[in-house]
C-alpha cells in the first residue's frame, strides 16, 4: 500500500504541463483523450507523464497508440421502449470496448425539446469527433448542428434527420416508403372496405414521423379512398398519452378499423385496444421490444415495423469514418406473429 507521503508526491497534472511546457488544458485533453491536440504535442506530453512517474509505461504506450474515436450518442429520454433498448445496447458496448473501439458516451436528453437539443450538442461537441442523434427539426437545431460541423465535429443523425443539412449525415430508414406499407397493410387487413383510420406519432417536429404520415396518407387516397384518415395525434412517445388518445379514438370514433402508431410506446394503445376490447381494429407499429412481442403473440398488435438497433449503432459509427452523407436507406424489417424472431 502506498502511503501518504508517496500519495501527496505523486506528480499532478499541473506538474507535467509545466514540465512538457504546455498549458494545462492541453495535458488535460491528452490524458482524458479529447480531440484537439496535434499529435507530436501528445506524443511529447505523454513521454513526459511517463518519465514523470505520472504515467506508468504500459499507460503511456496504451495512450500513445492511435486514438480511437471519440463518440457521443444522444438520445430522447422518455418511455419509449425501443429508444431505452438503444441506450442499453449502446451503454453494453462501452463496457465491451476494446482498446481500438471508439470510446462511446451515451446520454438522454429531454424529448421534443430543440433548447435542450441545441445545448447537449454544444457541450459534448469539444470531447467527439463525431455525434450520433436523434434530430429534431427546428431552425435552432439546424445551426447548431451547422456550426458544430464546421468546427470539425462529425454529426450523424439516425432515424430523423434535419432535411437540408448536407454537412450533416443521415441514417435511417425511407419513411415515406414506410408510411406507404404501413397504410398498404391496414387497408388489406382490415374487415371493411370503409370506415375511419387513426394515426398517432410522437411528433411532427421528427421529420421521420411526419414523412411516415405523408406516406400512409399518400397511399390510402390511392388504394383505399373509402377509408377516412382521422387528423394524426401526438402522443410524444409516452404509453399514458398514447394511451388517452386511443381511449377518445374508440368513444369519438365508432367506425373506426384501424391505428398506424408512427412513433413508439405502442404499450399505451394496446392497454387501451385490451380495456376496451377492441381487438378487432388492426394496429402496426413500431419497435419489435419486450412489449410490442407480447402484444404481437396475444393479437393485439398486427405488424411491427423495426430497424434492428445493432445495425443502426454499427453503421452509425462507420459512417462517422466516411466521406457519404447519404447512404442508401436501411433495411426495413416487418413482423408479424409468424415470424417474430
Amino acid at each position: 500500500m502506498k502511503s501518504r507521503t508517496t500519495e501527496i508526491q505523486r506528480p499532478q497534472l499541473a506538474d507535467v504541463a509545466d514540465r512538457a511546457g504546455v498549458s494545462l488544458a492541453t495535458v488535460d485533453r491528452v490524458i482524458n483523450r479529447r480531440k484537439g491536440v496535434k499529435d507530436r504535442t501528445r506524443r511529447h506530453i505523454l513521454d513526459v507523464a511517463r518519465d514523470m512517474g505520472f504515467l506508468s509505461a504500459e499507460d503511456a504506450e496504451l495512450y500513445g497508440a492511435v486514438r480511437p474515436l471519440n463518440v457521443t450518442v444522444l438520445l430522447p429520454a422518455g418511455t419509449n421502449p425501443y429508444l431505452r433498448l438503444l441506450g442499453a445496447r449502446v451503454k453494453g458496448r462501452i463496457g465491451q470496448s476494446g482498446v481500438n473501439d471508439p470510446f462511446l458516451r451515451c446520454f438522454f436528453i429531454e424529448s421534443f425539446n430543440a433548447a435542450a437539443l441545441v445545448k447537449a450538442l454544444h457541450k459534448n461537441a469539444d470531447w467527439s469527433d463525431g455525434i450520433i442523434f436523434f434530430a429534431i427539426e427546428h431552425p435552432e437545431v439546424r445551426d447548431a448542428a451547422a456550426e458544430i460541423a464546421a468546427s470539425g465535429t462529425r454529426l450523424v443523425t439516425i432515424v430523423s434527420d434535419l432535411g437540408n443539412s448536407p454537412e450533416v449525415s443521415h441514417l435511417g430508414l425511407d419513411n415515406r416508403a414506410v408510411g406507404r406499407t404501413a397504410g398498404l397493410l391496414i387497408g388489406r387487413l382490415a374487415k371493411t372496405t370503409t370506415g375511419s383510420v387513426a394515426l398517432v406519432a410522437g411528433s411532427r417536429h421528427y421529420r421521420a414521423h411526419s414523412e411516415r404520415e405523408a406516406g400512409f396518407l399518400s397511399i390510402l387516397d390511392e388504394m383505399f379512398p373509402d377509408l377516412r384518415v382521422v387528423g394524426m395525434r401526438e402522443g410524444h412517445d409516452d404509453a399514458a398519452e398514447n394511451y388517452r388518445h386511443a381511449l377518445d379514438l374508440f368513444e369519438q370514433v365508432p367506425d373506426l378499423v384501424g391505428i398506424y402508431n408512427v412513433g413508439g410506446s405502442s404499450g399505451g394503445i394496446t392497454r387501451a385496444i385490451c380495456e376496451r376490447q377492441r381487438e378487432e381494429l388492426v394496429f402496426i407499429g413500431h419497435g419489435l421490444t419486450p412489449d410490442t412481442r407480447r402484444a404481437m403473440l396475444d393479437g393485439t398488435v398486427d405488424a411491427i415495423f423495426d430497424l434492428d438497433p445493432d445495425t443502426l449503432i454499427d453503421r452509425a459509427i462507420q459512417l462517422l469514418s466516411l466521406p457519404v452523407c447519404r447512404p442508401r436507406p436501411l433495411k426495413l424489417d416487418i413482423y408479424f406473429r409468424e415470424n417474430l424472431p
